[in-house]
């Protein structure tokens, strides 16, 4: 591939694929041997810019780099550490939307690996079934610590919100911040990114038009 294709795919932001696109061997080796190896590349990469890997403050980077990929940043990758989701019956019979707001969210940009930070709104009307608050932090958390675009980590919490809930009265709200927007390239630091998606209810207008209201009023 050319290199103004590859420059013009992430200044565009671009994404071809709704679903992660993973290796059939993705999790054929444990997080230890994956961490060993990416000290090493990393390593190579530091030497390369011309670091002095002797200094006691870097000496050590490769293997906090290597740690913080496998165990931290994107540990979503393996779908082995999907949150396990514990639903309830809705007692209270109640029909109104639910609301989750201002959750925060930390992801990676995955054309330059570079934060993407922000807030996630999601919103749902119980079709006889709840979902313990927390958990949908923790679905969010998920499928965020991964090499993202915003698009598909929007669609990706609705995906699994309607699959969990069983309802498809589900609306998810990103707005984040995108460092390779504002560290490199354009350099704007003003501007975030808006990113929704809903179904069922809320193809209504005027459920739209609650959220929307519900979310204003709360942040007043």
């Amino acid at each position: 591939m050319d290199t103004k294709k590859i420059e013009l795919i992430g200044d565009n932001h671009e994404s071809f694929s709704f679903k992660t696109q993973l290796k059939k061997d993705a999790f054929s080796k444990p997080d230890e041997e994956k961490i060993k190896k990416i000290q090493k590349y990393f390593r190579k990469i530091i030497e390369e810019l011309g670091l002095n890997l002797k200094d006691d403050s870097i000496i050590g980077t490769p293997y906090r780099v290597a740690k913080m990929y496998v165990k931290e940043i994107f540990y979503g990758l393996n779908p082995d550490n999907k949150p396990k989701i514990s639903l309830f019956k809705n007692k209270y019979n109640y029909n109104k939307m639910l609301i989750q707001k201002n959750i925060n969210l930390n992801s990676t940009c995955e054309h330059h690996f570079l934060p993407i930070v922000g807030k996630a709104h999601v919103s749902y009307i119980s079709s006889g079934k709840v979902i313990g608050l927390s958990k949908l932090n923790r679905i969010i958390k998920f499928f965020s610590q991964r090499p993202q675009v915003q698009e598909r980590l929007t669609t990706q919490i609705y995906e699994e919100l309607k699959s969990v809930l069983d309802t498809d009265s589900v609306m998810v709200l990103i707005e984040a911040k995108h460092l390779c927007v504002s560290s490199r390239g354009i350099k704007d630091c003003s501007s975030s990114t808006v990113t929704e998606i809903y179904g069922g209810d809320f193809n209504i207008y005027n459920k739209r038009d609650e959220f929307y209201k519900l979310l204003n009023s709360a942040a007043s």
